[in-house]
């Protein structure tokens, strides 16, 4: 498997995951927000369909719309969360006593408990002092008890019930959407826990912009099997094409993915207003990676250097500027001079391989 492949497009790209799983059991995606993540899902599942049936069980932005508030505005009383029955997610409900498979999952998260009717196709909620009084849970309780909804499903799968025999690979984008480092640490170890399983023949794909939660999985996945498959998902502006890099032993790559991108993006000129957002978490993600608690500390110091505090109070400033990445705008001089000199002084700091930093086409020439 090379190091890095490039896919014209999404359908391309999801065709290529399906290849890697013909032999490797997980594939653990980074992307971030707008790369194309969710789309890539629905995509990996489209595929499967294409013979006229069914193999993927997902969970991504679509499953949550699967589930929608009836907040009875006019008595105010019988508040309930209604349930898509059109979908195949809900296979076997009725059956397979699904309440009782869900709730000692909730548990773990939550102290409110809840009841299926699989009449109606409604979820009612309530607190175990008051069972008679319907209740609207928060939207982050809800995600939770659609995940735990999720996580009761996969594990009819891997038992292999007769409603789930479809299912051969699950895709799981950015699960618990909002996650808090608590939670990304309790969700990526709880599931783990099903997908550790032996007892199976189904292939799992994980994909997620969340970095705390991606070095979970990716600790977790390194444990139940040495030979999955982590890699970088991005995109490129110019040419909208895919590039997927395989990332070897370490979880803490998106490192060297935004230094790629910052180095890059100095050394051809296009140095926009958004790079100090990518500066910033740059500092962060490598004083955490060296136990620090302070980015600025990752910003070059000398005894004789003035500048070292200035740099930080910059940084700081100017990464939390309403800057959006799809619009880009190009940086004051002044500003890009300040972003230059901290890039050059990280380098110099830490030494990574040049062989690994882009060049700018005029400098690629004239080697």
């Amino acid at each position: 498997m090379s190091a890095s492949q490039v896919f014209a497009d999404l359908p391309t790209l999801a065709a290529h995951i399906r290849g890697v799983l013909a032999d490797k059991k997980f594939v653990l995606l980074y992307a971030y927000n707008g790369t194309g993540k969710t789309r890539l899902s629905m995509e990996f599942k489209d595929i499967g369909k294409q013979a006229g049936g069914r193999d993927t069980l997902y969970y991504n932005a679509f499953t949550e719309d699967l589930f929608s508030w009836d907040n009875d505005l006019e008595g105010d009383t019988d508040r309930k969360l209604k349930i898509n029955s059109a979908s195949h997610f809900f296979d076997g409900l009725a059956e397979l006593e699904m309440d009782n498979r869900i709730r000692p999952l909730l548990r773990r998260y939550v102290d409110f408990d809840f009841r299926i009717d699989t009449d109606d196709w409604f979820v009612r909620f309530f607190r175990d002092d008051d069972p008679d009084q319907n209740i609207k849970v928060s939207r982050g309780e809800e995600n939770i008890f659609i995940w735990c909804f999720f996580l009761a499903i996969v594990q009819l799968a891997m038992d292999g019930a007769e409603a789930y025999q479809w299912v051969k690979f699950i895709y799981i984008d950015d699960p618990i959407s909002s996650l808090d480092e608590h939670n990304a640490i309790t969700v990526g170890n709880h599931l783990a826990r099903f997908l550790e399983r032996k007892d199976h023949a189904i292939r799992t794909v994980i994909s997620s912009h969340h970095s705390l939660f991606y070095n979970v999985m990716w600790n977790e996945i390194k444990r139940i099997d040495r030979k999955f498959v982590p890699c970088l998902l991005s995109k490129s502006r110019q040419t909208g094409e895919f590039q997927l890099a395989y990332t070897g032993d370490t979880p803490f790559f998106h490192h060297l993915a935004l230094l790629q991108d910052l180095h890059h993006a100095k050394e051809t000129g296009q140095v926009f207003t958004h790079h100090f957002h990518s500066l910033r978490s740059l500092l962060e993600k490598s004083s955490i990676f060296h136990g620090y608690k302070d980015f600025a500390t990752c910003i070059k110091q000398e005894e004789d250097d003035p500048d070292s505090t200035l740099y930080g109070r910059l940084v700081n400033f100017l990464s939390h500027g309403n800057y959006s990445f799809y619009d880009p705008v190009a940086m004051l001089p002044e500003n890009r001079e300040h972003f230059e000199k901290i890039l050059a002084d990280f380098l110099a700091f830490y030494p990574f391989n040049s062989a690994l930093l882009p060049q700018a086409p005029a400098q690629a020439e004239a080697q």
